[in-house]
């Protein structure tokens, strides 16, 4: 947008505190004086480069930008929006609060304006799809604020009123939606959408960098049905993409969508001066001469009360929902305890509509100083233009880490990002690694459509839809051929010379929920019946097995009863006052490597794996870390297929530089590294991957590591390791033999998702093992 006296949304700026990041690093200094601040990067400010409106433009939107304030285009916005109205599929992937929105509007608000004027009255129409419900409606508003004539914006979730949903298929000409309910309702019912999708101009894909791993999958195979079902209707509209900066998002956008898509990158709008902390919680010794770690979630909330104490507005984002109240609790206890007048509030899903949107509300204005959040407000709802952001622990991904930072700074004025870390493996790493995060571009987002698990209930769905045919291909990939062999020999499609078909009348639902790889367990309060959640089937073995302490939004439960056989899990409300953690075997076999190297003699693979995990007991633990109970458990074994990467070393090699005993242990804590460090290099979590190690590994006779895809079919993360061994390894290395402690701890070697409790674990022997595969890796193919 133009640098205009007032924000995208029209609301005037909020007053600065009037603190500069130096005072402001000065200040949170003082919270703790024993060395917090390892490290400040200042980015300058930016000039923003302008274009001028296009002349295409509907006068009607020309006349109601005029009268918002904005007369012309950051330069970004103008390139985007041209290339869309030359039917470009395109992706817009710059940074946040730049104006991304009005890329997408100019053409697609354009048509669907030119198109009132057609006989029928519907005109051109266009599609928005967004991640979740929040957005959709704030973009829904942003549209309807403009109040263009015969434009009839409607939002259309799983919140819709069924009367509604008739005269938004019938009129609307601008639906917002996501991607589920176009999975659920607008595919397998098109026939009812016919006159909407045949006029179908623009289709909008929203915050497209959340549509990674199973999520993103799901999604890509979505984007392609549409694709099929439009065809139906001789409907070819442009895709356009929204993206924070990410890494090759042309590339990601068109694994999305299946077809070439223009990457626009360059971000031509104005920022502020940035100065980027990264702050380190320092122990202290308490009472009784004990060593403490302050938690990122405390120390957050610290410098969070001080922050917004000394009048400065400052959000601050936490990965949980317990971990957000939890952030708010205790920064609000900071301020009455300093006697301020300023409060924090917390903001998270679960939440009313209705309370989301006056805690954004009085955020913009200003009213509401201090804000904990989840990652919930990391997307693109209108608010930016704060003071400071504090980030309780590594937010994932780098994506995510500037998407966060972005949202402090108004235009020409200085703003602050702080990252607190955690006591985790990668946080550790990137305190003393810096240029990890500022030297770095950021990841590539990783999908997989072929997924051999997802593609067959899609192809299921599809075939319903719209008979499937050979040409297909190009739309599914070669993957096609073997899924519809596997289909149609269980008798789940039917062949005929027309093509695949589905055989029964009524709506098949193989895909399920397009945000979980299977099914779900639903967690059932046993007093009255309330299901207070869901896990996926996957998770439930470790997370609800009888005896678990389950915590969901702050409250305490125990499990009293897993039902696998009906998906449920029954809770008893109450804090025990111990936590649980549960203890697994696993066992891997491989299949025929898909790819594999030799450098030396070291063999590094890529393939599909099968795992067999066995949750065997639980652990009972005080807060303190006190063992106070081991009990078993009588839980089936979990098989699944998915895809590895896993290196290989000669027995003797291994013998020559460690003892026997030692081997174990130096594998194992390797392997906990390499989880922690790989999402680094792919767009993961830890908990998305998982890991197995063997001294003697019976289908190799050696010392083997694994690392596999937490999903069913794989999620690409494992893939994405075999293509960069090397750097992924030497900073697993790096992250060891750099962490102070002498044993091993949570910052290093020690796993919280631990099936065997971290035993047996050798930090010494793990960086041994990596030294021996690096400097194999380094010899070169042998």
């Amino acid at each position: 947008m133009t640098s205009a006296p007032h924000d995208t949304a029209g609301h005037a700026p909020i007053a600065h505190s009037g603190q500069a990041p130096v005072d402001i690093l000065s200040t949170l200094s003082g919270v703790a004086p024993h060395g917090p601040l390892l490290h400040v990067r200042s980015f300058p400010s930016r000039t923003g480069a302008t274009s001028a409106m296009p002349e295409w433009i509907n006068p009607a939107l020309a006349a109601a930008l005029t009268g918002a304030g904005i007369d012309a285009l950051w330069s970004h916005q103008s390139l985007a929006a041209e290339l869309v109205r030359s039917g470009r599929h395109t992706v817009l992937a710059t940074g946040t609060a730049s104006g991304k929105s009005l890329a997408y509007l100019l053409p697609g608000l354009t048509a669907v304006l030119d198109g009132t004027r057609a006989p029928n009255g519907r005109g051109a129409t266009m599609l928005y799809l967004a991640p979740t419900k929040a957005l959709a409606a704030d973009q829904a508003d942003h549209i309807t604020r403009l109040a263009l004539p015969g434009v009839r914006a409607a939002t259309y979730d799983g919140d819709t009123a069924p009367e509604e949903r008739r005269w938004i298929r019938d009129h609307a000409n601008i639906v917002l939606t996501n991607p589920d309910l176009v999975h659920h309702s607008l595919l397998p019912g098109h026939a009812g959408w016919a006159s909407f999708l045949r006029a179908l101009s623009i289709v909008v894909i929203d915050e497209s960098h959340a549509y990674r791993g199973i999520f993103g999958s799901h999604v890509a195979l979505v984007l392609r049905r549409l694709r099929r079902v439009l065809e139906r209707y001789r409907s070819a509209p442009v895709f356009v993409f929204a993206s924070a900066t990410a890494g090759e998002p042309g590339a990601h956008a068109s694994d999305l969508v299946g077809l070439p898509v223009a990457e626009v990158t360059h971000d031509g709008s104005p920022r502020g001066a940035l100065t980027f902390a990264l702050w380190e919680p320092q122990e202290y010794v308490d009472e009784h001469g004990s060593p403490h770690r302050p938690a990122a979630s405390t120390e957050s909330a610290r410098l969070l009360s001080r922050l917004v104490g000394g009048g400065v507005q400052t959000l601050a984002f936490a990965r949980s929902r317990a971990g957000v109240e939890a952030v708010a609790a205790a920064a609000n206890r900071s301020l009455a305890a300093a006697e301020s007048s300023h409060r924090v509030a917390a903001y998270r899903g679960g939440y009313l509509p209705e309370e989301r949107r006056a805690l954004e509300r009085d955020l913009r204005a200003g009213t509401l100083r201090g804000l904990a959040a989840t990652n919930a407000l990391e997307l693109g709802i209108d608010i930016h233009g704060l003071d400071a952001v504090v980030m309780a622990g590594w937010p994932g991904r780098l994506s995510s880490l500037w998407q966060q930072a972005g949202r402090a700074g108004r235009r020409g004025s200085a703003a602050l990002a702080v990252l607190v870390a955690a006591d985790d493996p990668l946080d550790a790493y990137l305190m003393k690694h810096p240029e990890a995060i500022f030297g770095e571009p950021v990841e590539r987002t990783v999908v997989n459509p072929g997924n051999p698990r997802l593609l067959p209930p899609h192809l299921i769905a599809a075939a319903y839809e719209r008979r499937i045919t050979e040409a297909d291909e190009e739309v599914f990939g070669p993957g096609m051929w073997p899924a519809l062999d596997e289909l149609v020999a269980a008798g789940q499609l039917r062949r005929r010379p027309g093509g695949w078909f589905w055989p029964q009348d009524t709506r098949p639902d193989a895909v399920g929920s397009l945000r979980t790889a299977g099914e779900v367990v639903a967690i059932v309060e046993g007093a009255s019946g309330r299901i207070i959640g869901t896990i996926d089937s996957a998770s439930a073995d470790l997370q609800v097995h009888p005896g678990a302490v389950h915590v969901h939004q702050g409250q305490t439960y125990v499990v009293t009863h897993l039902d696998l056989e009906r998906a449920s899990a029954t809770v008893a409300a109450g804090d025990p006052g111990w936590s649980t953690q549960a203890q697994s075997r696993s066992e891997f076999t491989f299949a025929t490597p898909d790819a594999a190297q030799l450098s030396g003699s070291l063999t590094v693979c890529r393939g599909q794996v099968t795992v067999h995990t066995q949750v065997v007991s639980f652990m009972r633990r005080l807060p303190g870390g006190e063992i106070i109970g081991r009990h078993e458990l009588d839980l089936p074994v979990r098989e699944f297929m998915t895809e590895g990467v896993w290196w290989i070393l000669p027995a003797d090699l291994v013998a020559e530089a460690l003892p026997a005993q030692v081997v174990p242990g130096a594998l194992h804590a390797a392997e906990h590294a390499a989880i922690g460090m790989l999402p680094l290099f792919a767009t993961c979590d830890r908990w998305d991957i998982g890991g197995v190690s063997s001294a003697c590994h019976p289908a190799t006779g050696e010392p083997t590591i694994l690392v596999y895809d937490g999903y069913a079919g794989g999620a690409g993360y494992a893939a994405r390791g075999f293509e960069i061994l090397p750097q992924w390894l030497s900073a697993t290395r790096a992250l060891i033999a750099e962490c102070p402690c002498q044993r091993g701890c949570p910052r290093c070697v020690v796993s919280p998702k631990c099936g065997s409790g971290n035993e047996p674990l050798d930090k010494p022997g793990a960086i041994t093992v990596l030294d021996l595969v690096l400097g194999e890796l380094a010899r070169g193919p042998g």
